[in-house]
């Protein structure tokens, strides 16, 4: 599969979660990765040095304790720089995840730059994190529709384009669809027009590499616990001149310079953004995570998922009644599906009792729904550690749940 040694025991040894079993002791699998990916030893260990050797405030003590979690602070600042391959360390500022981070992008951005009437382009497809920020920023949205494949229509995206166009807010890969979507394309086009363009990165993060400088975006948006480190982190990556045109997004402790009663002056990037104490070890067990992926290497990760996600389509196809929703033909290992009129809930609690971890529902993309003019559907999505046998025990589930629901 995967390392060197090409041994997926070695990678699922790493994940302690993967041994547990649920009802009657059927082993758990588990392909619910699109909505948090599970954690190696490593970076849980990670945490727990962090609370039991280091624990402290950062950037502000004059202690031993303190200096040393803040460089450990900042290194992970500069491992997550060299990972997406970001021009300098200041243009990385940590979140709590992509929710929060495209919300910093929406207050501060739009408060610099949105007036009454301002569009933001965005994708038919859009998470509603990336949906609901612009509007609460003020802006009026122009959705880019696409096909019935899951492939957005490139062509009508050049028409949205006005004198009210302040920004494209687009995701990389969509989380219901699996859709890779030609995020390089749509940055250039904007680009030529002097627009800049937001990225929503959570779902292409630990599938595919990042390279900000060559996509040449202008903010690109990701969560850590989608990429195996811990729940309670994230990124957003900007681009230096422009984070240093745009305002805070909150105030309080870190992000500020001076403090007087009559105003305040702020601090230089990217601390004035991360107003308040941090999630530290969360930060440090991100580096960790980041270490996972690149030891495996990130193209070794897809070539392993895009196997995964061939061979389930291929054996789901042979279930009567499957109906697969998205088929683009560049997309990351997610398979969302119904089993003809079947409620995707009841198809995700019968796979449940037998072990299987699904995701049911609309997935936070609405939209999407109405677009099929569908309730929501089951979510299948997979990772490093899943396997072909794993696999084959949702194949068999389906099969017995198909008579039962049709």
């Amino acid at each position: 599969m995967i390392k060197k040694t090409e041994n997926m025991k070695d990678i699922r040894d790493l994940f302690d979660i993967l041994n547990t079993t649920v009802y009657n002791g059927k082993p758990l699998v588990y392909f619910d990765n699109a909505a948090t990916t599970q954690k190696p030893r490593a970076v849980i260990d990670a945490l727990t040095s962090y609370y039991t050797t280091l624990n402290s405030n950062i950037h502000r003590g004059a202690h031993y304790l303190s200096n040393i979690a803040t460089e450990a602070y900042e290194e992970s600042r500069r491992a997550v720089q060299a990972f997406i391959n970001a021009k300098e360390s200041c243009e990385i500022v940590f979140t709590r995840g992509t929710t929060e981070s495209i919300n910093l992008v929406a207050s501060s951005f739009g408060k610099e730059y949105f007036t009454e009437g301002d569009e933001v382009i965005v994708s038919g497809m859009e998470h509603h994190s990336n949906i609901v920020p612009w509007q609460l920023a003020g802006a009026k949205l122009r959705p880019i529709p696409f096909s019935d494949e899951g492939v957005l229509d490139l062509e009508v995206f050049k028409k949205l384009f006005s004198s009210n166009t302040k920004l494209v807010a687009i995701t990389h890969v969509s989380n219901t669809l699996g859709t890779i979507n030609p995020i390089k394309e749509i940055i250039t086009y904007a680009h030529e027009r002097n627009i800049p363009v937001l990225v929503d990165g959570a779902q292409a993060i630990s599938h595919t590499k990042v390279d900000v400088q060559d996509l040449d975006c202008d903010f690109y948006c990701f969560s850590g616990h989608k990429m195996y480190a811990p729940m309670g982190v994230g990124v957003m990556y900007g681009k230096k001149d422009i984070l240093e045109k745009l305002p805070p997004y909150q105030g309080g402790g870190e992000m500020i310079k001076d403090v007087y009663f009559e105003y305040s002056t702020y601090n230089t990037l990217p601390f004035k953004f991360e107003a308040g104490t941090p999630s530290v070890g969360d930060v440090l067990g991100l580096k960790k995570a980041i270490d996972f992926m690149q030891e495996i290497g990130i193209e070794n990760i897809a070539k392993h998922e895009n196997m995964l996600l061939n061979y389930a389509v291929e054996r789901m196809q042979e279930i009567d009644g499957m109906r697969f929703i998205g088929s683009a033909p560049n997309k990351t290992s997610v398979v969302s599906f119904l089993l003809g009129n079947s409620h995707p809930y009841d198809v995700g609690v019968l796979l449940d009792k037998l072990g299987v971890a699904v995701r049911t529902g609309h997935h936070c993309t609405q939209p999407i729904m109405d677009r099929y003019e569908i309730p929501g559907t089951v979510r299948a999505s997979f990772a490093v550690y899943n396997t072909v046998e794993e696999i084959d025990i949702m194949i068999n589930g389906l099969r017995k749940i198909a008579p039962m629901l049709m």
